[in-house]
């Protein structure tokens, strides 16, 4: 395969034209194929090809799920927006029961406290959430709703929307039971997961993006293939700014990135790693740019881990930054 960035960066060699045609380009391609500037797509095969199937098939769950759950924080927006104020998550199971029986505000006041604790009791539901203060909140707030009155079509709506909810919500807790397991074939894969912050969601679209990790050389080939190698534009006494390249799986970045947050916030090794990056006496990092320092360091860990098979040790990960620190006081 030839990389059409390079088609469009060299098809001005010969003519000096800038001009695209149908004509010119089989040309330009050719030529960069004799002279060996292509590169053979790599396709993974077994566990990986399968892993990778079932990731894609959960991103287009996941958009699903997430429109569903759009559409119906906007019909409770426009009917009822109060109950948006009384719950963190629309889909509170507390709050689903009573609106399954009682969708709009005017249901709610019929129900009354006693109705709605009753709906309680029937599906079992105990703590916090299902007081008789919860029960009267709820009240309380459709009598002083400004919400849009409706009817049966209004119900039906709402209806219709939390079923499409839950066929979304189930096919996700399926697909994610089944990429549980199947991560497990991978060679290793279970010390990754002795590793806080990291989920088994993010080690499978870490498998999905790169495939059998062992073909790679080097760690710096993985980096390059993330679109995570630095790059600079400099000449003679100027000196540019240092970037990511941002030439490679964008995919692989965005699960890099998104797991960031919940590794800084469980993982103590790797906010002290962030933390140095951020503070250092010489050349302290941006937070964007020490995120990105600790999302290289995290797939040094899991390309040691995957392909050595050693196990994740805090201590050596960690060693870097000690070392620098020492050198720092002496």
């Amino acid at each position: 395969m030839v990389n059409p960035f390079s088609v469009k960066k060299i098809k001005e060699l010969d003519d000096n034209s800038p001009k695209k045609t149908d004509s010119k380009d089989p040309k330009t391609i050719a030529k960069l194929v004799v002279d060996g500037r292509y590169s053979i797509p790599y396709v993974p095969e077994g566990i990986y090809a399968e892993i990778r199937d079932l990731v894609y098939s959960r991103d287009r769950i996941m958009k699903q799920h997430n429109i569903s759950a759009n559409r119906i924080q906007r019909w409770l927006a426009i009917h009822f927006p109060e109950y948006l104020g009384l719950y963190t998550r629309f889909d509170a199971i507390s709050g689903l029961a009573v609106i399954e029986k009682a969708p709009l505000p005017k249901d709610v006041i019929a129900l009354g406290v006693n109705g709605i604790r009753k709906i309680w009791h029937d599906k079992k539901m105990r703590g916090r959430g299902v007081t008789e203060d919860r029960a009267k909140t709820l009240v309380e707030a459709a009598h002083n709703s400004v919400g849009l009155d409706g009817g049966i079509g209004t119900k039906s709506e709402l209806y219709m929307l939390l079923e499409e909810h839950r066929l979304w919500t189930s096919q996700l807790e399926a697909v994610n039971k089944v990429l549980e397991e199947m991560i497990l074939k991978v060679p290793h894969v279970e010390k990754l997961l002795a590793i806080k912050g990291v989920g088994s969601i993010t080690i499978a679209g870490f498998i999905a993006e790169v495939g059998d990790i062992r073909r790679f050389d080097s760690l710096k080939q993985i980096q390059k293939y993330a679109g995570l190698e630095l790059v600079e534009n400099s000449s003679g006494k100027h000196k540019g700014r240092t970037r990511i390249s941002k030439r490679g799986r964008r995919k692989l970045r965005k699960i890099l990135y998104q797991v960031m947050v919940p590794l800084l916030a469980r993982n103590r090794e790797f906010r002290e790693i962030y933390d140095y990056y951020v503070t250092r006496v010489k050349n302290p990092l941006k937070r964007r740019q020490a995120m990105v320092a600790v999302s290289c360091k995290l797939i040094r860990v899991f390309y040691a881990v995957l392909t050595k098979g050693m196990e994740y040790d805090r201590f050596k990960m960690m060693s870097d930054i000690q070392r620098k620190s020492d050198i720092i006081a002496a």
